[in-house]
């Protein structure tokens, strides 16, 4: 097996990419603690314009569902 010179990686990499000032691992912490992206239906996606809408509209379903009784 041959090993890869930096010059033969460097050249399938487009001139507009710069990761010399990268930081390795920088968002490793917070990606292992985990992510709350949820995935919308396009047909409810569709119907709200924004993501402060779905929380104003969940955030009411949670108002609805604190005043209703508990079933047994």
């Amino acid at each position: 097996m041959k090993k890869t010179t930096n010059k033969q990686r460097d050249s399938s990499m487009r001139a507009e990419y710069d990761f010399s000032n990268g930081v390795r691992g920088k968002y490793a912490k917070r990606f292992k603690e985990g992510t709350n992206i949820v995935v919308l239906a396009p047909e409810v996606a569709g119907i709200f314009p924004d993501s402060a809408a779905v929380n104003e509209a969940l955030m009411a379903l949670v108002q609805i569902a604190k005043r209703r009784p508990k079933a047994k």
